[in-house]
């Protein structure tokens, strides 16, 4: 601790058998003993690399101390690491581990990057560059799955959801949204999930402005994923599940041109949908009235659009009463446009609900990644920085995958962090090697060991 503050220790003479003294004087210390893992999933995703191959240095050869690449790693282990805003690097620029993750000398290494430094850095990039990013970060992400599953998956269930980002300043095209009731951003993610995994694969991250309709930037996004999944597994079959803000006629008319494509769209109610489920919600209340209970009545009907649809689709819906303790019945009616063929129970029940496990997804960007840390006041920074987000969240996603078949297979990104990432370790530098002393008393050691063998570790 500093002179300035209030004292160079803290001590504590009545409550042990003797004076407890805490110095932060441990230079050779750090308290992220753990984030060489980072760094090993880093070097099997190529991720950093990739994108900083996206970016144009204008710099002064000269002058320059930090590399594209560097900047980027230090950001994207930092977010990583909890630590979201770029403030923080003025008290980690000497820690030995953060200096060891962008490939520096961990104790006579030059200091990271400072805040002005990496606050200039995020301002740089331009669209075009951020488009590269985007598309890179979805081609490692679709490389790693392909050598994984060899190429062999039978099914590809590629999830899209907008989110809300509030904003609380000047950002640049933050906007009132009525339906969120906040001044905010809409970012759209986009998640894989192959065969019957239960983990959503994060493969991209695109903020919009906060006035965006429901299905902006879907078509572009959905024309190249499917693109790019499709030639890294020739066989598989690609299933699409979109919510109702992505239901517009240029969305769903790609979507019926795509030979190998299978979709299901939520599709927002109106009187005519309601005239077509009127029989099925009289069943349904009949049968709530009789059980008590909240009842449903699955069927499908054939609907188009006056003038928007070009043909009539298959509509399945879902007839519900809901019953609640205090409060009176009230009817629900759910509607999904799709081309599957199967029962509608089936296909609501066991493939278009399984779509909810993505908000899990989401509640871990926002809380355990703080992908809304969007603070900058320029758009385009803060897309940046929601990328690096998405690359950090890909990381901590490939050390969850690598915990299969253990008590951390679906641990959250915030337990994971503290449970392997924050340890406090002493870093020793020689000629021959670098140590990093980890805790001997520390109770995930097995785990820990198991992770570390995965992503290349070698005993000895």
């Amino acid at each position: 601790m500093s002179e300035h503050t209030t004292t160079d220790c803290l001590l504590f003479p009545d409550i042990f058998d003797r004076p407890v003294v805490a110095k932060f004087d441990q230079r050779q210390g750090s308290s992220d003993g753990g984030a060489i893992l980072l760094q090993a999933a880093e070097r099997r995703l190529g991720l950093t690399s990739a994108l900083a191959g996206c970016l144009r240095d204008d710099r002064q050869a000269g002058k320059v101390q930090h590399e594209l690449r560097e900047l980027i790693t230090q950001r994207v282990m930092a977010i990583a690491l909890g630590y979201e805003d770029a403030n923080d690097a003025a008290r980690l620029a000497g820690d030995p581990i953060h200096k060891l993750l962008v490939g520096r000398d961990p104790i006579a290494g030059e200091d990271l990057a400072s805040q002005p430094t990496l606050s200039r850095f995020e301002n740089a990039p331009n669209r075009k560059e951020l488009l590269r990013m985007t598309e890179a970060l979805a081609e490692r992400v679709i490389e790693r799955h392909r050598k994984r599953l060899h190429g062999r998956a039978r099914r590809i269930t590629i999830d899209m959801d907008p989110t809300e980002d509030p904003t609380h300043g000047a950002q640049q095209l933050s906007f009132f949204n009525r339906h969120y009731d906040s001044h905010c951003y809409l970012p759209m993610v986009c998640f894989l999930t192959f065969d019957g995994e239960v983990e959503q694969y994060l493969v991209a991250a695109v903020l919009r402005p906060g006035n965006a309709p429901g299905s902006a930037g879907a078509l572009g996004i959905l024309r190249r994923l499917i693109e790019r999944v499709g030639d890294a597994f020739p066989k598989a079959r690609i299933r699409v599940r979109l919510d109702g803000g992505f239901a517009s006629p240029k969305v769903l008319d790609f979507l019926d041109c795509e030979p190998k494509v299978e979709y299901l769209v939520n599709l927002a109610s109106n009187a005519v949908l309601k005239r077509k489920v009127k029989s099925a919600m009289q069943r349904a209340r009949r049968a709530s009235k009789v059980s008590g209970q909240t009842e449903h009545v699955y069927g499908e009907c054939r609907y188009a659009t006056r003038r928007t649809w070009p043909w009539k689709r298959r509509v399945i819906y879902k007839a519900e009463v809901v019953r609640a303790a205090n409060k009176e019945p009230k009817d629900n009616p759910r509607f999904v446009v799709t081309n599957l063929k199967q029962d509608p129970q089936w296909i609501y029940e066991q493939v278009y609900c399984q779509r909810g496990d993505v908000e899990n997804r989401i509640k871990e960007l926002h809380d355990g990644m703080q992908i809304g840390r969007t603070s900058c006041s320029n758009f385009l920074a803060n897309t940046f920085r929601v990328l690096l987000t998405a690359a950090a969240y890909v990381l901590m996603q490939e050390m969850r995958l690598r915990l299969a078949r253990t008590h951390h297979a679906r641990a959250q990104v915030a337990t994971l962090r503290e449970h392997f990432l924050k340890l406090g370790a002493q870093v020793v530098a020689t000629v021959r090697r670098i140590v990093v002393h980890l805790p001997q008393a520390f109770p995930y050691h097995d785990s820990f060991h198991r992770l570390a063998l995965s992503l290349g570790a070698q005993s000895g």
